[in-house]
């Protein structure tokens, strides 16, 4: 079952600048969807975002960390299990710009991983 809407209106996509770039043109982005085999558009929790970084995006210093609001996606947003059973956002369809609440950059520390905005900070994963 997925988490309640009110607990998760705030979700995150991880994308590199020329993607967003793309995007900023366009009113929409694909998630790569085009060159990818998935179908979907991957996002995360604050809780599960840093480890889909570091998994996805190790050592990558041109990635931009988009809050979004997952009320906007209605039935296209679903809840799948992925890393450990746990469940993951998933959007069915392109995401449009007028979901996005912010675009960050997300530069990488002395130590490679990245560093999150203080927006989320407090709440970000291991």
């Amino acid at each position: 079952m997925p988490p309640a809407a009110d607990d998760h209106q705030r979700l995150y996509h991880l994308c590199l600048r020329p993607a967003w770039q793309a995007a900023q043109k366009t009113g929409l982005h694909d998630g790569g969807r085009g060159t990818g085999p998935d179908g979907f558009i991957h996002l995360s929790t604050a809780e599960q975002v840093a480890e889909s970084a570091a998994l996805h995006f190790a050592g990558v210093a041109d990635v931009v960390l988009l809050t979004v609001d997952g009320r906007a996606f209605g039935p296209e947003l679903r809840w799948e299990a992925s890393r450990g059973g746990a469940l993951f956002p998933h959007l069915c369809g392109d995401l449009p710009l007028d979901a996005v609440l912010a675009a960050d950059p997300l530069p990488l520390g002395p130590d490679g991983r990245h560093i999150f905005p203080d927006s989320i900070a407090g709440t970000v994963g291991p």
